[in-house]
């Protein structure tokens, strides 16, 4: 998960004080980022261009550029935007309750916008992720874990909520295909009976599962007293 030093591109919020060619409001960056993100939601990270998300806006493509420098520039504010966090007003006062709501509304946000998994490896972090890892790194430290051991636990905290999270959005299955499979496992019960008593791969309770498989990484990092 590389990290920009200075995190995602800082631009100031600047209105060009002219309406858009449709009549709209003028072009903010927070438009911009916006509308980014709408069309990353319906049309996916390859149907973002500058030119669409400028018909999207209601202005010329040229225009854009005022506010943004490309089209990574793009992506890295929009996923920024999406990953933000806030904490509740009034934490718990155990760490592994503040750990919990700050992964569960991580898996949360890349499940509401499904492009952000799969952009989230590929881009320099920005100030939303690096204060998010950030603050999960001091409720962990505070919790007992050492510095040496921090960086394996950010690791396996990531790859466990990256994982849940594309996992959720790629497995969608109709009720014909999860019995279909119900009977292809029930037909293979004998040969795998670990499986078919588990229910691996027929449980639809992702949130449930999430919790549980969240618990026992956290049992693994909770110091030995």
């Amino acid at each position: 998960m590389p990290a920009k030093p200075s995190g995602a591109p800082q631009r100031r919020s600047r209105s060009t004080g002219a309406a858009t060619a449709s009549g709209g409001p003028p072009l903010s960056l927070e438009r911009i980022i916006a509308t980014a993100v709408e069309l990353l939601d319906t049309q996916g990270v390859d149907g973002l261009s500058m030119r669409r998300l400028a018909d999207r806006l209601g202005a010329g493509a040229m225009s854009l550029y005022w506010h943004v420098g490309n089209k990574e520039e793009v992506f890295d504010l929009a996923l920024d935007a999406v990953l933000a966090y806030h904490p509740p007003e009034a934490e718990a006062h155990v760490w592994r309750a503040n750990v919990v709501h700050m992964l569960e509304d991580w898996r949360a946000a890349m499940l509401r916008h499904p492009w952000s998994a799969a952009l989230l490896p590929r881009r320099a972090l920005g100030p939303s992720m690096l204060g998010r890892l950030e603050l999960l790194s001091q409720t962990l430290s505070r919790a007992g874990v050492a510095d040496a051991d921090l960086n394996v636990a950010i690791w396996s905290v990531w790859n466990y909520v990256m994982g849940a999270a594309i996992t959720r959005g790629s497995f969608e299955r109709s009720p014909d295909d999860l019995a279909a499979a119900q009977r292809r496992l029930t037909e293979l019960g004998e040969r795998y009976p670990s499986i078919d008593r588990s229910r691996l791969l027929l449980d639809g309770d992702w949130d449930g599962a999430f919790k549980k498989g969240l618990d026992l990484l956290l049992d693994g990092l909770t110091p030995k007293r």
